[in-house]
C-alpha cells in the first residue's frame, strides 16, 4: 500500500518507515525540509496550509506523528508549542482530505497514554476517560485528538501509545545513560506505573492497524504488562550489570529538570494502561515483559 508520513523524521517516523518499505509498502514523508538521497520520497509542506502534498493522499494510508518533542520545561510558552506542533497539522490534513475525490484508506491518529494524566493505581482500557491535567501531557493530548475528530478518512485510528523502548528514542537513551552512570535507582516513590513498549511490537501494532479493517477508533499500543518504576530502573540494572543504586528523591528530579530544561512529570507521574482492544483482536506481543525486552535491546545497542 502507499503509505503517507506527516511528521516522519523523528526516530519514531524513520523506523516506522523502514519497517513499512522493506514490507513493500510505497512509503511518503511529509517534510518541511526535504532532504535529498534520503530512503523514501519525500514532499515539502509547511505543515500548517494545504499545498500540492495533499495530491498525495487520495486512496493511501496516512499516518499522522507530527509534534515537537515532549522532554522540555512546562513552560506556558512550551505547553503552546506542544499544542501547536501538534493542532495544526492535524487540522492542515484534516482539511486536505476534503478537497480529495478519494479520501485515505486509513488515518492512524498517533497520541500518547498521558492523556490519562497522572492515573495511580487505575487500570485503564480504552473505555477509560481522559484527564485534565497536567496540561503538558493529558491538556496537549487532548487538544490533538480533538483536531482529528471527524476527519474524512474511510476508517480511523487513534493509537495511544506508551513509552516505545528504542534506542535512539529519548526516553530510552536518557534511561540507560542513567543507569550506566550508576544512578539507575527508583525515581521519586518508584511506585508510579510506567506503560512501556518494545520497538519491533509498536511497528507491528502499526502493520496491524493498517491491514486490520476492524480496527477503529481508540486503540492502546503498549505491553499487557506494565511496571512501577522501581521495577525498571532495577531491571534496567540487572540487564546492564549495574548494583544497586540510591534513589532519586522527587525534589532532586525537579532541581534536575531546571537544570536539564525537562519536565519531571514525565518520570514522576504514571499510568497502568493494557491494550485491551489489540489483545481482544488476538495481537501477540513478542515482548510482552519487560526483562527480555530490554535485554533484546541490550544486544541490538552492543
Amino acid at each position: 500500500m502507499k503509505v503517507v508520513l506527516a511528521g516522519g523524521s523523528g526516530s519514531l517516523g524513520l523506523s516506522i518507515g523502514a519497517d513499512l518499505a522493506e514490507r513493500g509498502d510505497e512509503v511518503v514523508v511529509l517534510s518541511r525540509s526535504p532532504r535529498p538521497g534520503g530512503p523514501h520520497r519525500r514532499v515539502i509542506w509547511d505543515g500548517a496550509t494545504v499545498g500540492p502534498w495533499a495530491a498525495e493522499l487520495p486512496g493511501a494510508a496516512l499516518i499522522n506523528l507530527a509534534g515537537a518533542l515532549v522532554d522540555r520545561r512546562p513552560t506556558p510558552a512550551n505547553i503552546e508549542l506542544l499544542t501547536k506542533s501538534r493542532v495544526e497539522p492535524t487540522k492542515a490534513l484534516a482539511e486536505a482530505v476534503t478537497t480529495l475525490d478519494r479520501p485515505p484508506t486509513v488515518w492512524l491518529q498517533m497520541s500518547t497514554l498521558a492523556i490519562y494524566g497522572d492515573a495511580g493505581e487505575a487500570v485503564l482500557d480504552e473505555s477509560a476517560p481522559p484527564a485534565d491535567r497536567p496540561a503538558q501531557m493529558a491538556g496537549v493530548a487532548r487538544a490533538w485528538e480533538a483536531a482529528a475528530v471527524g476527519v474524512d478518512a474511510c476508517r480511523q485510528v487513534v493509537l495511544r501509545s506508551g513509552i516505545v523502548l528504542a534506542p535512539g528514542t529519548p526516553a530510552f537513551d536518557r534511561l540507560t545513560r542513567l543507569v550506566r552512570l550508576g544512578l539507575g535507582g527508583r525515581i521519586g516513590s518508584g511506585r508510579q506505573w510506567i506503560s512501556w513498549l518494545h520497538v519491533q511490537d509498536f511497528l507491528g501494532i502499526v502493520r496491524r492497524v493498517l491491514d486490520d479493517t476492524s480496527l477503529c477508533g481508540v486503540t492502546h499500543a503498549t505491553s499487557p504488562n506494565p511496571v512501577r518504576n522501581a521495577e525498571l530502573m532495577a531491571t534496567l540494572r540487572s540487564v546492564f550489570n549495574r548494583p544497586t543504586a540510591p534513589p532519586t528523591p522527587a525534589w532532586v528530579l525537579r532541581i534536575g529538570a531546571i537544570l536539564l530544561r525537562s519536565d519531571p512529570a514525565l518520570a514522576l507521574t504514571g499510568r497502568r494502561c493494557i491494550p485491551a482492544r489489540l489483545l481482544d483482536a488476538g495481537f501477540v506481543f513478542s515482548y510482552a515483559d519487560l526483562g527480555p525486552a530490554l535485554r533484546d535491546l541490550r544486544e541490538s545497542i552492543r
